[in-house]
């Protein structure tokens, strides 16, 4: 089957982010990560303590909400350090300068504007993206978010998970799905680019489960979505029950499998920013599949070519279809 949607510039099947940004800017554009010294309302005690059930005790937490002691100090070395990294490969292309450590905007209004306007006067920034929690969007910093996106390529990526309110109280997220959806509604409200972070294999959520966590998130068209499977890392409270036998981690094949399986309900429009996890090596206890991304990837698209699917294929051809009077998929 030809693919209908046209949302790579090579043999994937899906739609990449170098599609995104070669389309967007014209040119290969690189991320480049930032740590703002930002925590999180599930660890400092706004919401909760110990963080995620799934969450290191790593990354900085010098700035705790109410704090305003300016910006961290190496804000400028993380980011020329960084850049370095990516110009081994990609020389000095242009860079979405990303805050993604824990929660990005949970801090003072007057905090998040010294570290986001540093980092978008930063050389060669052509835009931002910042990672939080659905409940950390109060309205001054929605009114700020709206301003910044006048004026930069902004996007907001939102850590969601799971749909399932069972599985979230069972990882200790502290918040639930219609938390979510409001904070997502909020963001599409005033245009801004939303992206969505969902885990495959949570304790608890079977292959149908997590077939409808991509139904509903699909069903919301999000600009972007990341998809990874659970990973179990030292120091977690998922660490301590994988090591008493509690948790069975998805398999390489499992995992590709449910993966070529959601991708025909997410709209061909969304980007799919990341389909496999990244974890530290010195931090992964299991399964160690999730550490070779290369692996991953290449059987996904091997498996992908052999089944013949492409990204929306579900969904947008039904559309396609009932446009058109016909509501039966073929």
């Amino acid at each position: 089957m030809e693919n209908p949607f046209k949302y790579s510039d090579t043999n994937k099947r899906y739609h990449t982010f170098d599609y995104y940004v070669k389309h967007r800017f014209g040119k290969k554009v690189v991320k480049v990560g930032l740590d703002g010294g930002f925590s999180c309302p599930n660890r400092d005690g706004t919401k909760g303590v110990g963080g995620c059930a799934f969450c290191g005790a790593g990354g900085a937490e010098s700035l705790p909400l109410g704090r305003n002691e300016g910006l961290p100090p190496s804000l400028d070395l993380q980011y020329e350090q960084g850049r370095a990294r990516l110009a081994k490969k990609w020389g000095n292309a242009p860079v979405i300068a990303y805050f993604q450590s824990y929660s990005s905007t949970h801090a003072p209004l007057s905090v998040l504007k010294e570290l986001y306007e540093r980092a978008l006067s930063l050389e060669d920034v052509v835009g931002l993206t910042v990672s939080t929690r659905p409940d950390c969007l109060p309205r001054d910093v929605l009114e700020y978010l709206t301003e910044l996106n006048q004026r930069t390529v902004l996007t907001v990526e939102l850590g969601l998970q799971t749909t399932f309110d069972e599985t979230a109280r069972r990882m200790n997220r502290g918040h639930s799905y219609a938390t979510f959806l409001e904070g997502y509604a909020a963001l599409k409200e005033r245009g801004i680019a939303v992206g969505v972070h969902l885990i495959n294999g949570l304790p608890g959520e079977d292959r149908e489960m997590m077939l409808e966590n991509a139904r509903r998130v699909g069903a919301l068209a999000p600009d972007l979505l990341k998809i990874h499977s659970i990973y179990y890392r030292k120091g977690t409270a998922l660490e301590k029950g994988f090591l008493r036998g509690e948790y069975t981690p998805m398999s390489l094949e499992e995992y590709v499998f449910l993966v070529a399986d959601q991708l025909p309900l997410i709209p061909g429009k969304t980007v799919m920013e990341r389909l496999t996890g990244d974890p530290l090596r010195s931090e992964l206890v299991a399964p160690f599949w999730t550490a070779d991304k290369k692996k991953v990837l290449s059987l996904l698209d091997r498996t992908l070519a052999e089944r013949d699917i492409f990204q929306g294929m579900e969904v947008d051809l039904c559309k396609m279809h009932k446009n058109h009077g016909d509501i039966s998929l073929f």
